[in-house]
Formats: structure tokens, C-alpha cells, sequence
């Protein structure tokens, strides 16, 4: 025997909310796709432990190729999680501190 749907309930969502996503959970989004990768949580965990790292530091201190890292660099930078700025020939990264609380103050509204 099949169970039938009283026609009241046909097509109606229960259980569920209807409203559309908040600037808020967007922008949750966008720097938790920033960080969804290993790598890219590693330099940020290194750049908050040392203050502030070269490039090169960066790359000594992961398994992965520099052109590697300097990609998952440039996905914290576009995120705003990290700045970076040019010291002669080489770039130095650092933590954007306002950046890193926005995300855990988004990480601790869920």
C-alpha cells in the first residue's frame, strides 16, 4: 500500500527556510574558500607564529614547489587574509589581523 499525500502538503518544503544567503555568510564563504586548502592554512598558521616571512621562508618551510606556493599566496592575498609587500628583490608576507578575527568572529556567529 502506498501512503498518500494529503493534497494540503503537496509541493509545500517543511522544514526548511526560504531566505536568501547574508552578506555576512557570503563573505564567510569567500575567505573559507580561501582557506580550504592544507597549504594555504599552513602559511597562515607560519605567518601568525613568526610575524612575518619572505617568500622564500615560506616555501622552505612546505613540501610544495615555489610556484606552487606563491599560488596559494596569492589566494590569501586576494582573500585579504595576508598583505604583502616588496622588500628589494624579494616580497614579505604578514597576517592582515583584521582579516583573521572577521573570520573568526564569522566562524563563531554559526
Amino acid at each position: 500500500m502506498t501512503p498518500t499525500i494529503p493534497a494540503s502538503s503537496r509541493g509545500k518544503r517543511t522544514g526548511r527556510t526560504s531566505s536568501a544567503p547574508s552578506s555576512s555568510d557570503e563573505e564567510l564563504a569567500r575567505l573559507a574558500k580561501a582557506l580550504a586548502h592544507p597549504a594555504r592554512v599552513a602559511i597562515l598558521r607560519r605567518l601568525l607564529a613568526h610575524g612575518e616571512c619572505v617568500c622564500g621562508e615560506i616555501v622552505s618551510g612546505l613540501p610544495l614547489a615555489q610556484a606552487t606556493v606563491s599560488q596559494h599566496l596569492k589566494v590569501l592575498k586576494e582573500a585579504g587574509l595576508i598583505q604583502g609587500e616588496v622588500d628589494g628583490p624579494r616580497m614579505c608576507y604578514c597576517v592582515n589581523p583584521k582579516a583573521v578575527k572577521r573570520v573568526q568572529e564569522l566562524i563563531n556567529g554559526l
